[in-house]
């Protein structure tokens, strides 16, 4: 394969031989280097190669300095511009892909990050933490730390600066600011507002209501995908518990 596998692939595509034909695309996948990729590349395209087609074309996207200094890519520029044209807008195209991947994990991290501080907002509101609770329940340093300590020290702190804070009535601290749209931001999921003791819960949900206020569209879908992955979340909860056991 290392020495003949070019030919092969070619061979075995003229005369219509499918199994070695694919023993031929997984060797030169797994051999393809820096000074070969542009010559595999080319017979990729003419076999009806599409796979060995995608991953020379990747390949030459993380190395894409080392091979423009290859007599192949050179050859490739003076010889089929078209060729050059095609693998540079797959290129832009892998590259706006792996953007668009990026920026999905990192929303779905922040949805997952919000569905666990409204849980941890019902959790010190209902049953209190560390330092903060309803004022039936005593909190203190007795209190051991819930599992999600991290997210609810981080609420707590944010409680506790709300009470004391002299900014928050002429709108000027963002901290505070903050706390209000988790507040808002467990209003709009809330499924049992009646019964739910998270301050002003109630409240602010007849105040939009009575107010008619339209949430823009990326609330809505905030709102949305937190309900969600707050859900799958209660879902895998009972799992968790049945794997600890």
């Amino acid at each position: 394969m290392d020495k003949y596998g070019i030919h092969l692939l070619a061979l075995s595509h003229v005369y219509s031989v499918p199994q070695l034909k694919q023993r031929c695309i997984k060797g030169l996948a797994q051999r393809l280097s820096t000074e070969n990729v542009v010559d595999v590349l080319q017979l990729s395209r003419l076999c009806d190669a599409p796979d060995l087609y995608l991953k020379c074309v990747k390949l030459l996207r993380n190395r894409f300095k080392a091979v423009k200094e290859t007599e192949g890519w050179k050859f490739l520029e003076s010889h089929d511009p078209w060729l050059e044209l095609d693998v540079l807008r797959l290129m832009g195209e892998l590259e706006k892909r792996k953007r668009r991947v990026r920026k999905w994990r990192e929303e779905e991290r922040l949805y997952v990050q919000l569905s666990e501080a409204m849980e941890c907002l019902e959790h010190i509101c209902t049953e209190g933490c560390t330092e903060v609770g309803p004022y039936e329940v005593e909190v203190g340093r007795q209190k051991t730390p819930c599992s999600k300590f991290a997210t609810c020290q981080g609420l707590q702190v944010l409680i506790r600066h709300l009470g004391t804070c002299n900014r928050k009535l002429k709108g000027g601290c963002l901290r505070c600011k903050r706390m209000w749209q988790l507040f808002r931001l467990h209003s709009s999921i809330c499924l049992c507002q009646n019964s739910c003791k998270v301050p002003l819960c109630r409240q602010i949900r007849l105040k939009m209501e009575q107010e008619n206020m339209k949430d823009d569209a990326r609330w809505k879908l905030l709102v949305r995908k937190v309900a969600s992955a707050k859900a799958l979340s209660s879902l895998a909860l009972p799992k968790r518990k049945l794997d600890q056991s």
